[in-house]
């Protein structure tokens, strides 16, 4: 099992080269909208010096690698609900950025049976390295820029955008989409009625095909629960969202409900 991230470690070289992408996309940052979309899982990229990270490019296009179809799904919301979008380029196989630095998932050894050759037996300044380019720059921009609304008076809101397999383990996972939560249900409830109203034949579940807590996730707890403010990580199923047309569809109907849970949320205060 992997060991945790100590994030006292001493430093070394840098990680990420000159001409290895950004950890961290911001699309539309001054977006009017009262939400912040974010996507973790939106790349696939591994740093240069990781050298693949010892796979090949049949892995790295598995689901394991990265949520197929949330960032194109993302990015189509962001421009419908004129919302900002902070995107993270990495595999969460190089790390996984929306798992807490102490899991031992954050950098996984092996994935759905794969073995990760580049991860294995990492010491503690290996780790720290990935979480200091990775991980933080990216909950770093989603804290300044939720900062930023709040100090501008906007009730923020929170909408994590991912994926999940048509199969997991032998098991046939039906829903369409899965509205997860921990600890504050308002707004997965509300845009629950909203979507079955939108999208009155897809099966639209709460908590599934996973639940939100504070050993598995970071970004709902850190950036939702602590501060109080509405959020939902949403859930697709990839096979739905692989091509534009499903990724522009999902979009449109998230967008639709998004608009009546909004209201919902309003009216009940």
């Amino acid at each position: 099992m992997s060991q945790a991230v100590n994030t006292d470690a001493p430093l070394m070289r840098a990680l990420l080269a000159p001409d290895d992408p950004p950890a961290v996309e911001i699309v539309n940052r001054d977006g009017a909208s009262r939400a912040l979309l974010l996507c973790e899982h939106a790349g696939r990229a591994v740093p240069r010096g990781l050298n693949g990270l010892g796979l090949d490019a049949a892995d790295m296009g598995k689901h394991i690698a990265w949520d197929i179809g949330a960032e194109g799904v993302a990015r189509c919301l962001s421009k419908r609900i004129n919302a900002p979008l902070v995107l993270q380029r990495y595999s969460r196989l190089v790390i996984d950025t929306n798992r807490p630095p102490e899991s031992p998932e954050c950098i996984p050894e092996t994935s759905d049976g794969v073995t990760i050759p580049g991860n294995a037996a990492l010491d503690d300044a290996a780790r720290r390295q990935r979480y200091d380019e990775i991980h933080k720059p990216l909950h770093d921009t989603v804290a300044e820029l939720l900062d930023q609304r709040a100090e501008s008076g906007c009730a923020g809101v929170l909408l994590t955008i991912h994926s999940f397999t048509p199969v997991f383990g032998g098991q046939k996972r039906g829903m369409s989409i899965g509205l997860l939560f921990n600890r504050d249900r308002r707004l997965a409830d509300a845009l629950k009625a909203a979507l079955m109203r939108v999208a009155p034949d897809d099966d639209i579940a709460l908590n599934a095909p996973y639940s939100v807590d504070d050993d598995s996730d970071y970004a709902i707890p850190v950036h939702g629960e602590r501060r109080g403010i509405p959020h939902v990580l949403i859930e697709l199923r990839n096979d739905l969202i692989r091509d534009d047309a499903g990724q522009n569809l999902w979009a449109e109907r998230l967008s639709d409900a998004l608009s009546i849970a909004f209201d919902t949320l309003e009216n009940s205060q």
